[in-house]
């Protein structure tokens, strides 16, 4: 691994993260997101059109750190690339892939999609049928393409990712025994939003909370990858073994 590579990888993980914090908080201060994923649809269009186009250019930023998250995937298999796992560094990576993939077909549709329908559903004089047009379409996009490719695939690929990734760090002297550990944990509460649709009323929260942990986890990890000046070892597996107890 070079350390040209490793610096790149390690500026990615601090900016992506950032950036998609950034976002999603001003979301939540302009839009009430997450929350509002889960109101009327009118509630939701009527929200949307409201904030305009500040709203639109900050959905599409967001898209784009999903799209980053690709590229960041793969180059952190190429700093993890001497370690003799290449069964659970690949899988990590095509989650990862995966991961970056689906956020990214699932927040598409507000900068592009959205803006058209709650214009449609708004205009006063575009009567009852386009708005109930408008309606079924924003409802049928919502939840295939945001609640079951964005969240759904989006949480359950990028918890594998991260609990791979941090796996992967228990065999290799960059990283502290306790990013791993809390690393894994964050993978935990990142799936916990797959058991929102089966009626457990925490999961959204604990999935939310675990979200913005995981962005500053990465933030954290990307400084070590700044600031490491020596190269990293592979560990032996009794270590391996020994870091995991």
């Amino acid at each position: 691994m070079s350390t040209t590579i490793r610096r790149l990888t390690g500026l990615l993980l601090v900016i992506v993260p950032f950036v998609f914090t950034a976002c999603f908080t001003l979301l939540q201060i302009q839009f009430e997101y997450p929350d509002i994923l889960r109101q009327p649809t009118a509630d939701v269009l009527t929200k949307f059109q409201a904030g305009g186009p500040q709203l639109i250019a900050i959905w599409y930023v967001l898209t784009l750190t999903a799209v980053l998250f690709i590229p960041l995937v793969l180059l952190v298999q190429r700093v993890l690339a001497d370690l003799e796992a290449p069964a659970l560094l690949t899988t990590a990576t095509v989650f990862g892939v995966v991961a970056g993939l689906v956020q990214a077909l699932g927040f598409l549709r507000w900068p592009f999609l959205v803006p058209h329908l709650a214009e449609a559903y708004l205009d006063p004089a575009g009567g009852e049928a386009r708005r109930a047009a408008a309606a079924m379409v924003f409802e049928a996009f919502h939840r295939y393409a945001g609640m079951a490719i964005g969240e759904h695939l989006g949480y359950l690929s990028t918890s594998i990712w991260t609990f791979l990734f941090a796996v992967l760090m228990l065999r290799t002297t960059l990283f502290n025994r306790w990013i791993a550990v809390i690393g894994m944990a964050l993978a935990l509460g990142i799936a916990a939003g797959l058991l929102e649709p089966a009626g457990w009323e925490a999961a959204g929260a604990i999935n939310a909370i675990s979200y913005l942990a995981w962005a500053l986890w990465l933030i954290i990890v990307g400084i070590v990858l700044l600031v490491r000046r020596t190269e990293p070892a592979a560990l032996s597996a009794a270590t391996v073994e020994s870091r995991a107890a």
